[in-house]
């Protein structure tokens, strides 16, 4: 996705009166140093030839991941204006939330939303936008021509259009080498599929965050995402087919009895919980010990986005719950185990969140966030977690 910067903004400038270049410096939360923008390329009209000063007035909330956001930004402009127009909540996020799953339409207006879009020879597609900032804009210095936004917006285009052409290069490059699906797979296999299945979920979601989901964006991703190309008549015949053995198959899994656990396996595959849920013990265990750890770090006036290694830390335990979930709730329920090697290959994805989470906790004890005890603790319960992965993964890999 984006690296979305907003909530990190302490304050900046993007000068763009020298015509074709875009310099800018950006203050984050977290940050000794600003980040420095080196770009080709003009803003839109309302901000081409103009100095634009900003500033946030919220409460700033540090990136995860600031440490990766290289200081100097070279590359090409995108969007760049203080004039998109925006749906703004007239109450809280937290109440228009509330009203919304009451069925209720919170009330809002339109507004003016700054957009910084530029595309980052180090960081790929980087965004800042709000509509929150106080603003600042000098006279233009010089004024586009028509002819000019032309060429600005074909400029921009290509600048996201060459962003597209990294990530399909992605989906292609963890295509290559793919087995035949009627082949066995091996984890191996496994872990290609899903390294494509992510590059493939971070093209759209790029596409869906930069076009939306009106009707006409909806239009643009199908054909960026190769889903608007014309079917042979033998190829929608197969997929008639395969539609219709999808919908007999779920039908018939409607009038199948709920599977049940095997109850020589209670607390070795399944474990039910105090509200009746089945989980795999080894996911809950992960799961509550995460959210235990969150709140005693709030019982101690730390919040999540108070330090990045606490928000590494916290973020990636809970992650690595979520993981073993989909690794594992199928066996929980009842429903037998998936292939053996597919398990495998979805619980390595789940270490590497806990390794994530380890390296978070232990930037946290240096700089001792936490007493020491707490810190104990957790490195012990991570271990012993990652030890029981490992287990299990080994025992899978036994059946496969």
């Amino acid at each position: 996705m984006a690296f979305r910067i907003h909530d990190s903004v302490v304050r900046g400038e993007v000068d763009n009166r020298v015509k074709g270049v875009v310099r800018g410096r950006i203050w984050l939360e977290g940050c000794a140093e600003p980040v420095v923008l080196e770009l080709k390329g003009n803003a839109w009209p309302d901000l081409a030839g103009c100095l634009l000063t900003f500033a946030n007035p919220q409460k700033r909330i540090p990136h995860p991941q600031l440490d990766s956001l290289h200081q100097i930004q070279r590359g090409s402009v995108g969007d760049l204006t203080a004039s998109r127009k925006v749906r703004v909540f007239d109450v809280p996020l937290e109440q228009a939330l509330e009203m919304s799953l009451r069925k209720e339409k919170p009330p809002e207006h339109m507004a003016n939303c700054l957009c910084l879009e530029w595309f980052s020879e180090a960081n790929g597609r980087v965004v800042i936008e709000s509509a929150e900032y106080d603003l600042t804009v000098s006279a233009p210095e010089w004024r586009m021509t028509p002819r000019e936004e032309e060429e600005r917006a074909n400029q921009a285009g290509a600048a996201m259009d060459e962003f597209m052409k990294k990530l399909t290069e992605s989906v292609e490059r963890h295509q290559r080498g793919q087995k035949d699906p009627e082949e066995p797979w091996d984890e191996h296999d496994y872990e290609k599929f899903l390294k494509e299945s992510d590059a493939r979920t971070d093209k759209y979601m790029e596409l869906l965050d930069k076009y939306g989901d009106s009707d006409e964006a909806e239009a643009r991703i199908d054909k960026e995402m190769g889903w608007d190309r014309e079917l042979t008549e033998e190829e929608a015949k197969a997929e008639d087919q395969r539609i219709e053995e999808i919908n007999a198959a779920c039908e018939a899994a409607l009038n199948e009895p709920e599977p049940q656990p095997d109850p020589h396996r209670e607390g070795i595959d399944w474990i039910r919980t105090e509200h009746g849920d089945l989980r795999h013990p080894l996911q809950h265990r992960c799961f509550e010990s995460a959210l235990r750890f969150s709140h005693q770090a709030g019982e101690l006036g730390l919040g999540r986005s108070s330090d990045t290694d606490l928000e590494q830390f916290l973020f990636e335990f809970q992650t690595t719950g979520v993981k073993l979930g989909g690794a594992l709730s199928s066996i929980a329920r009842g429903e037998g185990f998936p292939d053996p090697a597919f398990t495998v290959a979805y619980l390595k994805r789940a270490l590497d969140h806990l390794h994530k989470s380890q390296a978070g906790l232990e930037g946290v004890a240096t700089k001792k966030l936490l007493p020491e005890t707490l810190i104990a603790a957790v490195r012990k319960e991570l271990f012993e977690i990652r030890e029981g992965t490992l287990r299990l993964m080994d025992q899978l890999r036994g059946r496969a």
